[in-house]
């Protein structure tokens, strides 16, 4: 299946404690719903609404085989990848106008 860009994102909470990684094609409108406590009870109960890192795939088959290998990584290989492009933990959202 191919069409459009697929993203595959991490969320993290105030604290850096807790990863949830996803996957959308429209990372604006899922950050909005993540916020808003929509669809997903993880992140709504552990405030996973911080966007840390994300990679954009041309085909959604891709970005799936992605999101299944990021879950299975180690928690420090995920903040290896995620220091490597933003060291300091902040909030990408603002590149998606959220």
């Amino acid at each position: 299946m191919k069409g459009g860009a697929y993203y595959v994102y991490i969320l993290t909470n105030k604290l850096n404690s807790t990863f949830y990684i996803g996957i959308t094609n429209n990372l604006s409108r899922r950050l909005e719903e993540h916020r808003a406590g929509l669809n997903d009870s993880f992140t709504k109960k552990y405030k996973t609404h911080k966007l840390i890192y994300y990679e954009v795939f041309n085909d959604v088959k891709d970005g799936i085989r992605r999101e299944k290998q990021l879950k299975n990584w180690h928690r420090q290989w995920k903040i290896n990848i995620i220091k490597e492009i933003n060291p300091l933990f902040k909030d990408l959202s603002a590149e998606w106008g959220s």
